[in-house]
């Protein structure tokens, strides 16, 4: 039993239906974000940005206290900047608020540690993603892309994971999660990347499908980081703000990943990897 649970608790029958419908709120709502860019996906991405950051920062606590208080202010300057145009700020403010919380409020050392990286995590996903959309001519085939690449990851490795079976593949952080569906995880990622580079008219044997597959390890060890935090803090999910789901962190953790890993790309090299020949 979960430490805390905003709605309650709900049982693995009790949860598909809440899950499905959940789902077809909230994936066409993201697409369309995505599609739209400009305010719609700032916004949306600075509201993602306090949920999560409230969720990090109770579960870091274990109440809604001081910390708690500190992450939400945090995400909220820093992701509200950025989804102003002011990335390079609201990244520093988020690095400070980070360090901040590392030391403030004074507690267990383990436990500020995670909240400060924490911190950092989620409004670093938050920006990458601004950072990404803002580029006029691939921005918003990169969102849709990652969307999709994450999207399958989770599918496929639940999927697969639950018809196969076998080893366990971080069992002390997710008792749950198996070998055979990581790597179904990764070959879907890799059939998504094929796909997206025939949609865009570039070449199927481009790039885009191994670094698909290199984001969808990303993915799945952000969501690997997450299951060992709820772990270490004894929670089962990090809210019951999304009915069926858990808490919007327990759905975005993967996608966070995978946004900083594939904004590093394009900061080493100079692009986007949607358009890489």
């Amino acid at each position: 039993m979960s430490r805390f649970h905003l709605f309650g608790t709900y049982s693995r029958a009790d949860t598909f239906v809440p899950r499905m419908v959940s789902a077809a709120v909230l994936a066409p709502l993201a697409v369309l974000a995505a599609w739209r860019g400009g305010p719609v996906l700032a916004g949306l991405a600075a509201v993602a940005s306090v949920l999560m950051g409230w969720e990090w920062g109770r579960l870091t606590e274990g109440r809604f206290g001081r910390g708690a208080w500190l992450v939400v202010a945090v995400e909220l300057a820093g992701v509200g900047l950025a989804a102003f145009g002011r990335l390079e700020v609201g990244l520093g403010i988020l690095t400070l608020g980070a360090v901040a919380r590392l030391a403030w409020p004074p507690g267990a050392i383990g436990a500020n540690l995670w909240a400060g990286a924490g911190t950092l995590w989620i409004g670093a996903g938050c920006v990458s993603l601004l950072w990404l959309a803002s580029d006029p001519t691939s921005g918003r085939a990169t969102v849709l892309w990652l969307f999709a690449l994450v999207w399958v990851t989770d599918s496929a490795a639940y999927l697969v994971g639950r018809s196969v079976g076998g080893p366990r593949l971080a069992p002390r952080w997710s008792p749950r999660k198996t070998w055979s569906g990581a790597v179904g995880g990764i070959a879907a990622a890799g059939i998504v990347g094929a796909i997206s580079a025939k949609t865009l008219g570039i070449s199927m044997l481009s790039p885009l499908s191994w670094v698909s597959m290199g984001l969808s390890v990303a993915a799945q060890f952000g969501d690997l980081l997450e299951s060992a935090a709820k772990r270490r803090f004894g929670a089962k999910d990090t809210s019951g703000l999304i009915p069926g789901h858990g808490g919007l962190l327990d759905r975005l953790d993967g996608m966070l990943a995978a946004l900083v890993a594939t904004a590093l790309l394009a900061l080493i090299t100079g692009a986007s990897p949607i358009v890489w020949s």
